[in-house]
């Protein structure tokens, strides 16, 4: 068995140990141990799992692999410290809010021979495959894609376009390279409302 630690309890950490405590038959999952969860809150204990403390997670010969599922601005350090401590990670996108440090926790990860995966289940779901085939093959002429949702504190998540790069992730898979052409924002703060607008190319205009 391999044995994991989730980081962070937020909506995807609670997903994901309910999704290690009860893995789908014959599934990889099965061979993953929920060794425990890490969070600034006490909780004890959650459905089974038990809360264990950071230094305790990283210490752990049974630890082999961590889930990072803490706010965007935290992942970058979380990953150095698990890596230095030689565990394989699965960070929630995205890794870092900078592409420069991005880069830097690849090599980082290549260095130690460790795993460093950012996931984005979205693009796993039976309605993303469904858009890829549709759009295989033609030739993208004009489009939209607008989504919404809560305002969010800047200081955990950083700048708003981090709340859209899942958005962008979906835009690269299904088109590939895209440019940056405009990008525009506009705040209200006494309707607490915040947009951005954001136009890209793709390579071949």
């Amino acid at each position: 068995m391999f044995g994991t630690v989730v980081v962070g309890v937020g909506i995807a950490g609670l997903a994901r140990i309910r999704d290690l405590m009860n893995p789908m038959p014959s599934s990889p999952s099965e061979h993953l141990k929920l060794l425990g969860f890490v969070s600034r809150r006490s909780f004890g204990n959650i459905n089974e799992a038990k809360q264990i403390s950071l230094e305790d997670a990283l210490r752990s010969k049974d630890i082999h692999a961590a889930f990072i599922s803490t706010e965007n601005k935290s992942h970058e350090e979380t990953i150095r410290m698990f890596l230095e401590a030689g565990k394989h990670i699965l960070v929630e996108y995205p890794m870092a809010l900078s592409a420069k440090a991005a880069h830097e926790l690849w090599e980082m990860a290549e260095q130690k021979d460790r795993v460093l995966h950012v996931e984005h289940i979205e693009l796993l779901t039976e309605e993303y495959k469904q858009l890829k085939k549709e759009v295989a093959g033609k030739d993208l002429v004009k489009g939209t894609l607008h989504f919404i949702g809560n305002v969010l504190d800047e200081n955990k998540a950083g700048f708003p376009a981090f709340s859209g790069i899942a958005r962008l992730t979906w835009l690269i898979d299904l088109f590939g390279d895209l440019t940056v052409t405009s990008a525009t924002r506009e705040k209200q703060k006494d309707k607490n409302y915040s947009r951005m607008t954001v136009h890209f190319q793709t390579a071949n205009k």
